[in-house]
């Protein structure tokens, strides 16, 4: 048994902590726990010494110094902000008036504003909770289809997942040790791409079901013409203020992330104090939230660190590698592999739990095989997506259905009794999404190009790099001043 164990402490060490967290145990303190107690198994089998230890400070320092994690409680703080500010309801009245006389309006409305909250937020609560209140009872209102409501509604507040400045794209390059810049140009198009998939499901719906997503009757288009589109201008420039602010500053040079999160978190103040909402019990209640979700991602991000620690003194990294860069087919497979072992656990995990347990393990693996590693990054993000939309555990439906209407209940407008949507058309509407989520992984890994084009925003390819030295002049006659050799700067990339 000892003898067993000292060959297999990997993949023993790995399947207890999958069964620890499958039993409930909070993730943070499951991966502590495992491994602490595989960490002391192995320095009883003699595996590693006890000074192998002495690191774990210097790791868990290292977390908490991490500049760039400091994003994390700017774009949450941002986003909260932003949900109170009214912004929102705003751009979903406007929008929704704008598409309202065609058949799924609303619908293509709400997929419009997902992906414009999701390029100031970041932040999928905050898109999907406010999505739900304000256009959710409008859509219900005018006779859509109750899954095609919620589905929308839940796919449309996880853009904020892909298109950044997302939370998971920040976790995402801190785990694979690449520039955040980089992972969110190189997720830009793919996300857009995706909200595009979205907005064509709701377009073959309306055509083959147009009961399903009807257009706004004539009575409910309150604003046409001149009026209309000055309102859309005007609900328009509050966001494409902050996306440049955030994103534009980032894309350009002039801020890191974390700089562009701040000025998103000041302009998202501003914006709310304009609109006359920024109260202190608004800027509390904010710092409350932040504070909670930047603890509990660096808890888990601690925790992380220890299991990381033991499974590398029994080397799991070298048994994560062979195992995966052994499967047959190559990249294709490994990637075909990695991306089903995600969407399966996305059933049972959220996307930080995700990126912080499976990522380490199979980055390397993929730096092995020459994969892109902002490539694979986002193809994880897209992947790491459908965790808020599987049925039953989804985040996404369960913000929604916190607040999707649980009883009969009176419309506000037309006093008409509606009846309320169960948790079943919940999650039937979110199935179609996922599938569309599942399509645009494969068209990431089809088409690289929609996410390594980030690599034309470099300056310098230091792979490209070459050095020409010239030869020495000859030791008799005239020295050679021929042309002096310096790098190579227009090779084409390796």
């Amino acid at each position: 048994m000892t003898a067993f164990l000292i060959a297999n402490m990997a993949p023993v060490m790995f399947g207890t902590l999958v069964i620890v967290l499958l039993l409930g145990y909070p993730v943070a303190f499951s991966l502590a726990f495992t491994g602490l107690f595989f960490g002391a198994v192995g320095i009883a089998l003699g595996e590693f010494s006890p000074t192998f230890f002495q690191a774990l400070p210097e790791r868990v320092f290292g977390v908490v110094s991490n500049d760039t994690l400091l994003a994390i409680p700017f774009f949450t703080f941002m986003g909260i902000i932003l949900e109170r500010s009214g912004m929102a309801e705003d751009l979903l009245d406007t929008i929704g008036q704008l598409f309202g006389p065609v058949r799924g309006g609303l619908a293509y409305a709400v997929i419009f504003v997902g992906a414009l909250l999701a390029a100031t937020t970041g932040v999928v609560a905050a898109s999907v909770i406010a999505m739900g209140l304000i256009s959710l009872p409008i859509m219900l209102r005018y006779g859509y289809d109750r899954r095609l409501a919620s589905g929308v509604i839940a796919a449309s507040g996880t853009l904020a997942q892909i298109i950044p400045p997302s939370l998971v794209l920040i976790v995402l390059a801190d785990q694979l040790n690449t520039s955040v810049g980089d992972m969110y140009r190189g997720a830009l198009i793919p996300g857009l791409v995706l909200s595009g998939l979205y907005a064509g499901y709701v377009l073959v719906v309306s055509i083959v079901k147009p009961e399903m997503a009807p257009a706004l009757p004539p009575e409910a288009r309150t604003r046409h013409g001149v009026q209309l589109l000055a309102e859309v201008l005007v609900a328009l420039v509050p966001p494409l203020v902050l996306i440049f602010l955030v994103l534009g500053t980032i894309f350009i040079g002039l801020a890191t992330p974390t700089e562009g999160g701040a000025m998103g978190a000041v302009g998202a103040m501003a914006l709310a104090a304009v609109k006359g909402r920024l109260t202190l019990d608004t800027v509390r209640q904010a710092l409350e939230s932040t504070t909670k979700l930047s603890s509990f991602v660096l808890f888990i991000l601690i925790g992380s660190r220890v299991f990381s620690l033991t499974f590398f003194g029994v080397s799991g990294h070298v048994w994560v590698e062979n195992l995966l860069t052994a499967l047959p087919g190559g990249q294709v497979g490994f990637l075909i592999v990695v991306n089903l072992i995600v969407f399966v656990l996305a059933f049972f995990l959220d996307f930080f739990e995700l990126a912080f347990i499976i990522v380490p393990l199979v980055g390397p693996a993929a730096a092995h095989l020459g994969i892109d590693l902002v490539w694979f990054g986002v193809l994880l993000g897209i992947n790491m997506q459908t965790a808020f939309m599987h049925p039953p555990f989804g985040f996404s439906l369960f913000y929604l259905r916190s607040v999707a209407p649980r009883e009969a209940y009176a419309d506000r407008v037309t006093g008409a009794t509606m009846a309320p949507i169960t948790s079943g058309q919940i999650y039937w509407g979110a199935v179609p999404f996922v599938g569309i989520q599942a399509l645009m992984m494969a068209l990431t890994i089809v088409f690289p190009i929609m996410v390594t084009h980030y690599q034309s925003a470099s300056v310098v390819n230091p792979s490209a790099v070459k050095i020409d030295i010239a030869p020495p002049p000859p030791e008799t006659g005239a020295p050679d001043f021929g042309t002096p050799a310096g790098p190579n700067f227009g090779a084409p990339a390796q």
